[in-house]
């Protein structure tokens, strides 16, 4: 009979707060010693990390897998979405379990757990998000927590599809801290975005660019101030979900100057894109729909901003918000009109790469890189230390990363399921060598060698301070 152990010889282990030399002996599924280099059982199967970095797998805590959206259906489904994020270093993703308005938030968590069963290839969890939050749902709150869903998203924008009014927010809220849950807020004004979008489409102004040009930076600044505002209130803590821009940092660092349980995230497309991709090509304006996502991406001054605010710990998090619709048949609906092209961009599996990128250049620590891709989401989100670093009796959750492995990010390199690249001919340096969910090798050398419903459903945590 074949050993169930692995040895992951000759890497240099890197976690959010040590890096040192170790072998990584892994039984079964999950890490048993950190030995010193040389000193490992000979009988276990062994994995050359040789010049790599022995990492925690990724975990994106942001992703919307099969979900319906606009009249169609992001693209990526939990098998492809999560074969993907395998390929690109990430073990566990958390997704969003949607409830439609006027029906009970288990009929939302059943309908998703129905998608991702026997689907998805690495472990998962769910977000919950609430449309409609009348007494009833308030109270099914604390049974969805009990299913190990213990994160509720709230909106302030998409009137009549997802958005909520400050009432149902700050009762949601209140609620929230009762029950130990946390709550992720999409932080912008909704309600004037429309009048804006009204206006810009009644003067003919279709191009993709004017979905940035409708949704400005103050629209996203006042909803963080308001999400926090509404969270002080009630005396809980909130996490503001793929924040893009300046003026919303600075209401971040302003909470968390004086105190209050502020959390945020920001995404890859507002690290290195901007407000010049959507305005597309001279030939056909109609491209920069590839970008179109929500909130919009912004001018280029904003980047240095949110990069210095991952640094000094103002934002806690980088996910993908992984939402992607293809050109042909999904974003060209939208042609004549830029309100009806599906928001959403593909990134569950460039995650890593680009922020490496980061590291590579000085913008960010190598130990932060850990904290903010695996170890810091695994804490806010209640899998830590099951997930999120490399110890004794964690999941082996590893990745063997080669910092030198080149990688172009065009659409034949990659396993997404989207019809473009959203960073073509861009190459990056570092990348997965081998790539283990739960002691099992799932890519190596760049092939995919688990399987469709592997991936284990996580329940999570509640929120603790």
């Amino acid at each position: 009979m074949a050993s169930k152990l692995k040895l992951i010889t000759g890497g240099t282990v890197v976690t959010a707060s040590d890096t040192f030399a170790a072998d990584v002996l892994i039984d079964g599924a999950r890490i048993a010693a950190l030995l010193t280099p040389g000193t490992g059982p000979a009988d276990a199967e062994r994995l050359d990390a040789k010049g790599c970095l022995v990492i925690p797998g990724g975990i994106d805590a942001h992703t919307h897998l099969d979900m319906p959206f606009g009249g169609t259906t992001s693209v990526d489904d939990f098998e492809t979405g999560t074969i993907a994020a395998a390929h690109g270093g990430t073990t566990t993703i958390i997704d969003f379990a949607i409830q439609t308005k006027g029906t009970s938030l288990k009929l939302a968590l059943d309908t998703w757990h129905a998608k991702a069963e026997g689907k998805a290839a690495i472990d998962y969890g769910f977000h919950m998000i609430a449309t409609d939050v009348p007494p009833a749902a308030l109270s099914e709150m604390a049974d969805i927590v009990g299913e190990g869903v213990t994160s509720f998203k709230l909106f302030m924008a998409y009137p009549g599809v997802l958005l909520l009014d400050d009432q149902s927010i700050f009762r949601a809220m209140l609620r929230a801290g009762e029950i130990g849950a946390l709550i992720c807020m999409h932080a912008e004004t909704g309600l004037p975005i429309d009048v804006l979008v009204e206006r810009a489409l009644a003067a003919g102004k279709t191009a993709p660019i004017y979905h940035a040009l409708t949704r400005p930076e103050v629209a996203e600044a006042t909803g963080t101030e308001r999400a926090i505002a509404l969270a002080e209130m009630a005396d809980v803590p909130v996490y503001i979900v793929h924040l893009s821009a300046q003026r919303a940092l600075e209401r971040v660092m302003e909470a968390r100057d004086r105190g209050l349980h502020v959390y945020a995230e920001t995404c890859p497309q507002y690290l290195f894109l901007s407000e010049d991709d959507l305005r597309g090509t001279p030939d056909d304006p109609f491209e920069g729909a590839k970008y179109v996502c929500t909130p919009p991406l912004r001018p280029k001054h904003h980047h240095e901003h949110l990069w210095r605010g991952l640094r000094t710990y103002d934002l806690q998090v980088v996910s993908t918000d992984h939402c992607p619709f293809c050109m042909k048949g999904q974003k060209e609906l939208g042609r004549d009109s830029f309100a009806k092209i599906p928001n959403g961009m593909p990134g569950i599996e460039t995650r890593l790469h680009l922020l490496y990128e980061g590291v590579r250049e000085g913008k960010l620590p190598l130990n932060r890189f850990v904290e903010i891709t695996s170890t810091a989401p695994a804490k806010i989100f209640g899998l830590y230390p099951q997930k999120g670093t490399i110890a004794v009796g964690s999941d082996a959750d590893v990745v063997i990363w080669d910092p030198e492995k080149r990688l172009t990010l065009d659409k034949e390199n990659l396993h997404m399921r989207v019809d473009y690249a959203a960073y073509p001919g861009k190459t990056v340096i570092g990348a997965p060598r081998t790539v283990l969910s739960r002691g099992d090798v799932v890519v190596d050398q760049g092939k995919f060698l688990g399987q469709a419903g592997r991936g284990n459903f996580i329940r999570r945590r509640t929120f603790s301070r």
